[in-house]
């Protein structure tokens, strides 16, 4: 049984990381939900939409899913952890692109494996990338004390 995917972040990170994912693995549709929280939503109000989604999706209910969400203590994380205490459920917090993907490519893995590859593929997908010389930019003034050691 593949195990679905549900996004529960922040507006409108939800439904921006599922565009770029199915721009991916556009045959993942069913199985990818997303859930965007608005800032003043109440968290009981999320945690009903999220059950209702859930149990409009293939498999209702009981079908394993595996949650992202973004920031750990943030409201999304907070409803994503009471509503995976219901169900047969993971959570991981931190989401990123290189995760999700990861996690959609391996998303026939039992739940538990496809935690894990989740986590691997989001901390892996983080990484500094080494500047290389400028191309076709216009010189402008710097205000960094010192331009050639910038870190973002």
């Amino acid at each position: 049984m593949t195990t679905r995917i549900l996004l529960l972040t922040h507006a409108p990170l939800a439904t921006a990381l599922r565009e770029c994912a199915l721009h991916v693995f556009a045959d993942s549709a069913d199985d990818l939900l997303a859930l965007d929280v608005p800032s003043h939503e109440a968290p009981e109000a999320t945690l009903e939409r999220a059950l209702a989604l859930l149990a409009a999706g293939q498999g209702g209910l009981e079908a394993p899913t595996l949650v992202l969400t973004d920031l750990f203590g943030a409201t999304p994380c907070n409803v994503a952890q009471r509503l995976t205490g219901q169900l047969p459920a993971r959570l991981v917090a931190g989401v990123n692109l290189p995760m999700l993907l990861r996690s959609i490519t391996y998303r026939h893995e039992p739940l538990d494996a496809l935690v894990a590859r989740a986590m691997v593929g989001g901390s892996q997908g983080v990484m500094q990338v080494a500047s290389s010389s400028r191309q076709n930019q216009s010189a402008r003034p710097s205000h960094d004390q010192d331009e050639y050691h910038h870190q973002q």
